[in-house]
């Protein structure tokens, strides 16, 4: 039996779950895997923890050189064979880890590993929603982001034990080919497809919406005027201040916590802060309204975070209750660092520009907070012995210098949804 095109059900909500999948093999392969990559290298070879730390370095640092080309990666190639291509080299890049026995092997396999992760990132996320969501895209988008945060909850344990039980080599493999599976069945069956292609609209809606009012083609950017647009370059320095501070305080955190809370306690607390990290997203993009000034909305989230950082900066290392709640504030921000850039960029660009501009504002966020842990790691260093509150300070500075930023791009006009076309096309 043929069911007319007005009758099936809305195609994104599989393309809002196939990019949750997505996003959880691509953050816990290559964002919450380096680090155990990098100690079970470590117990193998007895290199140097800097020459190892800075193999992670590198996968980050040319994961960010190959996001900045995946829009015109996604144009030549297309969405689904680009991301199949990248689970491979993921995989690759990880057996790579496991098996090098010369340090340029474990720089080559970070090269590898580090282009291959980003195609399944936060540019990947956003390119496979974006054509099946408009008006609805805060809500998709934070569903689809989430599974990063579940990609560290399963996915980092899940490591850990597969590499004590089989080895880092038959763990990588494993899980190496299940991912790449996983990517080919829904690169055929999911991101293959196109709302154009089964006679659907964004949204599931039955007639298409107006563009946002960026969409006028007259205000699509030139490459290089980029560089110099003042919404771009504040988008860009808050959104690369803001995952600085995150990456180097929550690359510390667990230690801070382990003298007051113990082992399981500081476990305990890493998880708290996933959950309200999971939880601030549904949050924000669910209530966040229609016309929402999206920079005011990160400014807010930035805020809690700072109050956050305040919070554990006060409870001295010793206070409980605060200490907790300064976690939960933290945490609660964690998600909302990436799921709000793309929908500030879906606003103020034209669409045409809004890949290039997302691509573009993670590859500079993600060189930056690559950078993170090792920066918090000399402050640390250069405070006496369980001195922790500078970290805390300097952290709560960096997140208002990127309120400031994201304030100060902000327009008198909030960009708002297109309501129905006006005869010339324009929203009304």
């Amino acid at each position: 039996m043929i069911v007319p095109v007005g009758q099936r059900p809305f195609f994104g909500r599989r393309v809002v779950g196939a990019a949750f999948i997505m996003a959880i093999f691509g953050w816990g392969f290559g964002f919450y895997g380096p680090p155990i990559f990098m100690q079970a290298v470590l117990e193998r070879t007895q290199w140097s923890v800097g020459f190892v730390s800075a193999a992670v370095t590198l996968h980050f640092l040319f994961g960010a050189l190959v996001v900045a080309r995946l829009p015109q990666l996604h144009a030549r190639f297309g969405v689904p064979r680009v991301t199949v291509a990248g689970s491979a080299a993921l995989a690759l890049g990880v057996i790579g880890w496991a098996l090098a026995r010369e340090p340029w092997q474990v720089l080559l396999a970070a090269l590898i590993s580090g282009a291959g992760w980003v195609t399944m990132g936060a540019a990947a996320v956003n390119a496979v929603i974006a054509p099946w969501f408009v008006a609805r895209r805060p809500i998709a988008l934070a569903t689809a982001y989430n599974g990063a945060s579940i990609g560290g909850v399963i996915l980092s344990p899940l490591w850990a034990w597969a590499i004590a039980r089989f080895g880092f080599g038959v763990a990588a493999v494993v899980l190496g080919l299940v991912m790449v599976f996983v990517m080919v069945v829904l690169a055929r069956s999911v991101f293959a497809v196109t709302p154009e292609a089964i006679g659907q609209h964004p949204d599931g809606e039955a007639m298409p919406r107006g563009p946002m009012r960026s969409d006028d083609p007259a205000a699509a950017r030139a490459g290089v005027f980029l560089w110099r647009d003042r919404l771009f370059l504040t988008l860009a320095v808050g959104t690369s201040l803001g995952l600085f501070a995150q990456a180097g305080l929550i690359a510390h955190l667990y230690s801070v916590l382990v003298t007051p809370l113990g082992n399981q306690g500081a476990s305990l607390a890493m998880g708290l802060a996933t959950a309200c990290a999971i939880a601030g997203r549904i949050v924000v993009g669910r209530l966040m309204p229609p016309g929402t000034d999206r920079r005011l909305v990160s400014c807010v989230c930035y805020g809690v975070q700072v109050a956050g950082s305040l919070l554990l900066l006060c409870s001295a290392g010793s206070h409980i209750a605060l200490l907790l709640f300064g976690v939960v504030l933290f945490g609660s921000g964690i998600g909302n660092a990436t799921s709000l850039p793309p929908l500030i960029a879906q606003t103020e660009f034209a669409k045409a520009d809004v890949q290039r501009v997302v691509a573009l504002n993670v590859a500079i966020s993600q060189a930056t907070y690559a950078l993170a842990p090792a920066a918090f790691g000399l402050l640390r260093m250069s405070l006496p012995a369980g001195n922790t509150g500078l970290m805390f300070a300097v952290a709560a500075a960096i997140q208002l210098a990127a309120i400031g930023c994201f304030f100060l791009g902000r327009t008198h006009s909030s960009p708002v949804l297109a309501q129905p076309k006006t005869p010339q096309g324009y929203a009304r």
